[in-house]
């Protein structure tokens, strides 16, 4: 078996073994996981929906052309006949969009079942395959996409037992840790200092400052790269001013992991560019060269153990091979942005927009409602040497000549899920912002009156990952408010400096798409750089745990200037030294506060940048 570092080639496949009926042959079940194949081919692993779809799943996102089988050798335990079904749906089916654009098909040794998949059904369900004859024990399976428009495979399942019944989404647990074998106990990771959850810029600015100051530090990331929104995956710039007053040492570790071309600040990367832009590359090797941090790529954490109103641990699952691991610590930090980790452990927390009442503040709304701000999937197209084609999407938003965008790419502002749950509903989300790109393009290439003008353009790049603004946050000792901001209300515990204006975005175009817009406008209320309290940083009633990045103590008007990057990483610079000071004198965060504030005030004014402080 290759280790998780390599890629894998071990197909996630029990068989289990059970009498029939008649006493006399062996039922046989097979469970072969679709994120376990030995070659992707070219699908991708989609994990952003595992909480709520019970797994990764393999997306064959082609942008119009069918990609390259995804394949992987399965060992039978005898030959027979064998039921089949396939766990996938047809993901344009909540729209009730005409033809499911996710077909796919499954081949057994290069023959493919009658079955065409992503066919029915707009919940992920186990659609029946038929029967198969299997007569050697090793077969080759293929995932063989029709259409490169997003198909999508959780698991397939084999078995011999005329009166199998798959399982139902509240069995998935179960029956998978029964059919892949799993061990009741995780494999202990080991013991650490502080456990970070989340590497985006906040989550690795939290590690590499803790793991620089001594701290044994494990960093979860749930995809293959580091850096959240600023990784070639979704590709973001880092915005917000770094080492500003009153601490000017603070972003010494952002400057360190950005994307630069030098200077002081993180350089302007704007978004929506070629992917070596965002220099995935330069953060893993920052995070490797810390001896004491410890990276686990690829490994969701989706459970914790609590001892009263603290975490002892966090439980994570690797998303290729299923493995799971037990991370213990005295210190947790949530870096998630949705506040995955508070929300598991109980933390008070707050979704959506809060009333001006409630807060008394002049950007918020007369009446509190769950509206956030959405999630942006952006995309771009190339010049190609000569013509090229895009076919019709009738499954996608249509357009028309007065309402259809021209634009060879998209930025910040292909917005979506404004109304939507960030966290429950995110798949939906997203799906409706690849509806919007691919539905534009196919009519500027195919019927808008300028469409000589796309003639030889075809789709560079759409990001299947979304770019999330907002979701949960996580309360902690100060909520810090709008006012605060604009009146530069002075915390004993001030730290990290924002200088983004409140920027807050809001569907447009309702009148052309009610309630599925997916364009946005920002509104932005300036103000003057403001040193936010470290009692945000922390969580008020889970007495261990951080957080740092948009899931942060803020009410919704607040959260429009701390959510960049560039600020972001600051705080997680900040929690990085409170954790520090939380080893040294056995405190927790609050106690930071309480009685170390002048230790952490120390760290702040020195920093953990390597690199000189600019003038």
């Amino acid at each position: 078996m290759k280790t998780m570092q390599g890629i894998l080639v071990v197909v996630l496949v029990l068989l289990a073994l059970a009498t029939s009926a008649r006493g006399a042959e062996n039922v046989k079940t097979v469970l072969v996981e679709a994120e376990g194949f030995e070659n992707l081919g070219g699908w991708v692993v989609d994990q952003q929906f595992i909480d709520q779809m019970g797994s990764p799943m393999l997306l064959a996102h082609g942008l119009g052309v069918p990609v390259e089988d995804a394949t992987t050798t399965v060992e039978f335990p005898a030959a027979g006949t064998y039921r089949v079904w396939v766990r996938t749906r047809d993901w344009v089916a909540p729209w009730n969009a005409p033809g499911a654009p996710g077909r796919f098909q499954l081949l057994l040794d290069g023959k493919p079942l009658k079955t065409t998949f992503g066919t029915e059904g707009a919940r992920w369900h186990w659609q029946d395959g038929g029967t198969v004859e299997i007569t050697g024990k090793k077969v080759t399976l293929a995932l063989h996409d029709l259409t490169g428009f997003d198909g999508r495979c959780d698991a397939i399942i084999f078995s011999t037992d005329t009166g199998f019944t798959t399982p139902q989404d509240n069995q998935l647990a179960t029956f998978r840790k029964k059919f892949l074998d799993l061990p009741d106990i995780p494999e202990d990771a080991g013991r650490f200092d502080l456990v970070v959850v989340g590497g985006g810029i906040a989550g690795t600015c939290t590690a590499i400052s803790a793991a620089r100051l001594g701290l044994e530090v494990a960093l979860i990331q749930n995809r293959p790269v580091l850096g959240g929104n600023n990784s070639s995956e979704i590709r973001v710039g880092i915005a917000g001013k770094i080492q500003q007053p009153p601490y000017p040492a603070l972003g010494g570790v952002v400057r360190e992991i950005s994307p630069s071309r030098g200077g002081a600040q993180p350089s302007a990367t704007h978004n929506a560019q070629p992917a070596a832009t965002y220099q995935d590359n330069k953060k893993l090797r920052l995070v490797q060269a810390e001896k004491n941090l410890h990276l686990f790529l690829n490994t969701h954490a989706y459970k914790v153990e609590k001892d009263g109103n603290r975490i002892v641990a966090v439980i994570a699952r690797h998303i290729r091979t299923n493995k799971e691991l037990r991370f213990s610590a005295p210190l947790f930090a949530d870096c998630t942005g949705d506040g995955n980790i508070g929300y598991l452990a109980g933390a008070d927390h707050r979704y959506g927009r809060e009333s001006r009442r409630q807060t008394g503040e002049s950007l918020a709304p007369e009446r509190p409602d769950r509206q956030t701000m959405g999630t942006s999937v952006m995309w771009c197209s190339v010049e190609a040497d000569t013509p090229t084609a895009f076919p019709d999407c009738p499954w996608a938003v249509q357009f028309s000549e007065k309402n259809y965008q021209r634009a060879i790419s998209g930025n910040w502002n292909w917005e979506t899920g404004f109304r939507h749950n960030q966290v429950d509903q995110f798949e939906y989300v997203r799906d409706h912002g690849l509806r919007a790109v691919f539905g534009n393009w196919a009519f500027q290439k195919n019927h808008a009156p300028d469409k000589a003008k796309y003639g030889n353009r075809k789709l560079g790049w759409v990001a299947y990952v979304g770019g999330k603004r907002e979701s949960r946050r996580l309360l902690g000792d100060v909520v810090l408010r709008q006012q605060d901001v604009d009146q530069r209300k002075p915390f004993p515990d001030a730290c990290v400096t924002t200088t983004w204006g409140i920027d807050l975005h809001y569907p447009i175009q309702s009148d052309q798409f009610p309630g599925r817009e997916f364009r946005s406008e920002a509104k932005f209320h300036h103000i003057k750089p403001y040193a936010i309290p470290y009692r945000c940083l922390y969580s008020r009633n889970v007495e261990n745990l951080f957080m740092a990045g948009r899931d942060i103590s803020v009410t919704h008007v607040a959260l429009g200037t701390v959510r960049v990057m560039g600020t972001c990483g600051m705080m997680g610079e900040v929690v990085g030294m409170a954790a520090a000071v939380c080893r040294k004198h056995g405190a927790n965060p609050r106690g930071v506060y309480q009685s170390h504030l002048d230790d952490l005030k120390q760290l702040m004014t020195r920093g953990v940048g390597k690199l000189p402080l600019p003038e």
